[in-house]
């Protein structure tokens, strides 16, 4: 949703310019915030217009540090700013920019490995190494087990993808087949 990216991106770039050295140590608070936040019921309290926003921060902050997690002073401004202007349903989405910032800013960026059965350990590690070098960069990868692909992988990094999956090679010879 285009409308939402463009509602996230200046919290995101806020939280990120002010955070500084700080930044990849928000990732995990702001990942949960961001869990939280897609929560319906979460939501439906904030909506709510009989509860006030500081209800709602001390709420989201209580789930937090049940959680473990305390928040610092900039994530919890962050969401306090969110929740005072009801975004809440924007916090997933300001996370993942917030995410695609300090990775881009420290030449890292996400991938995710479609593959029809399971891969791990050293054969992981081979196939990221390859990937990192095809990229031109240092992948985050993790891994989806998708039955219909076959065999191979499909690669998946920001809007790049790769697909080397038997489910692909049998496409592209069918369209050779019948053109």
């Amino acid at each position: 949703m285009a409308e939402l990216a463009t509602i996230a991106r200046p919290y995101a770039e806020a939280l990120f310019s002010s955070a500084g050295a700080q930044a990849a140590e928000f990732k995990p608070q702001l990942a949960l915030l961001a869990q939280l936040a897609a929560s319906p019921e979460l939501r439906q309290f904030a909506d709510n217009p009989k509860v006030a926003a500081t209800q709602v921060y001390y709420m989201v902050a209580s789930i937090a540090s049940s959680d473990g997690v305390t928040l610092d002073a900039k994530v919890g401004n962050l969401l306090r700013a969110v929740i005072e202007n009801g975004r809440l349903a924007a916090l997933p989405e300001i996370a993942s920019q917030y995410l695609a910032l300090v990775n881009g800013s420290s030449g890292v960026s996400d991938a995710t490995i479609q593959s029809a059965y399971p891969i791990e350990g050293a054969q992981l590690a081979q196939v990221v190494s390859t990937l990192e070098q095809r990229f031109g960069r240092k992948l985050n990868a993790t891994v989806e087990i998708v039955p219909d692909l076959i065999g191979g992988i499909r690669v998946i990094v920001g809007d790049e993808v790769l697909d080397t999956s038997v489910k692909a090679r049998l496409e592209q010879m069918k369209v050779a087949l019948t053109a």
